[in-house]
């Protein structure tokens, strides 16, 4: 667990746009995963709260990158953001919103600079399933980022613990096939499974 006091915590701002992005210094862990992954479920759970990241029924509700303020103290650390990113590849929203969503995605994982603000990026993937080809596509567009990385399991008590290591193996032989190689954290927002194991690959990360 970082030295972060999660009791301050709070919802900063949302930027829809690449002008929007804060200049003020402090790092960033952005999360990225396609749409109804859990991202929201995924960091309410981190930051010990049941409703701070908005989840919704309908996939894609996040529209812009929005910011969570972490950790600051008035007279003390200044805190990081956790950064949610809009649901990757979703279907029920107009094709040019769609581009410009994915564009802003691309343009912030792989032009925030890693010796900047964007310190790690957690790729969620439902670990019910085989990664989908929108799951590939972040692969591939993750290639083009400096920052390091990790992929977080999510919904994995929905699975049996066989089929959890199943999951993790065949997702390291994919990886593996393209050349990739990162830490894999199976994650449950519900059970709380996970939730210190990826803490403490984001403090390493920071």
């Amino acid at each position: 667990m970082p030295e972060l006091n999660l009791h301050h915590a709070r919802f900063a701002f949302a930027a829809p746009t690449w002008a929007a992005l804060p200049d003020d210094g402090r790092p960033e862990v952005a999360f990225v995963g396609r749409s109804n992954v859990g991202k929201s479920s995924l960091l309410n759970a981190l930051l010990r709260r049941k409703n701070l990241a908005r989840t919704s029924g309908t996939p894609g509700k996040t529209q812009a990158l929005n910011f969570y303020l972490v950790g600051e103290a008035e007279g003390g650390p200044r805190g990081i953001y956790l950064v949610d990113l809009p649901g990757y590849g979703y279907a029920k929203v107009s094709q040019a919103q769609r581009a410009a969503w994915q564009r802003l995605i691309g343009r912030y994982l792989t032009e925030r600079p890693a010796d900047g603000p964007l310190r790690a990026i957690v790729h969620l993937v439902d670990s019910r399933h085989e990664p989908t080809a929108l799951d590939e596509e972040l692969f591939e567009i993750l290639r083009g980022s400096l920052a390091p990385r990790v992929i977080a399991l999510t919904k994995a008590d929905k699975i049996s613990r066989n089929q959890q290591q199943s999951r993790v193996a065949a997702l390291k032989r994919t990886l593996a096939g393209s050349g990739i190689e990162v830490p894999i954290v199976l994650t449950s927002a519900e059970k709380r499974e996970g939730i210190d194991a990826l803490w403490r690959w984001i403090a390493t990360f920071l």
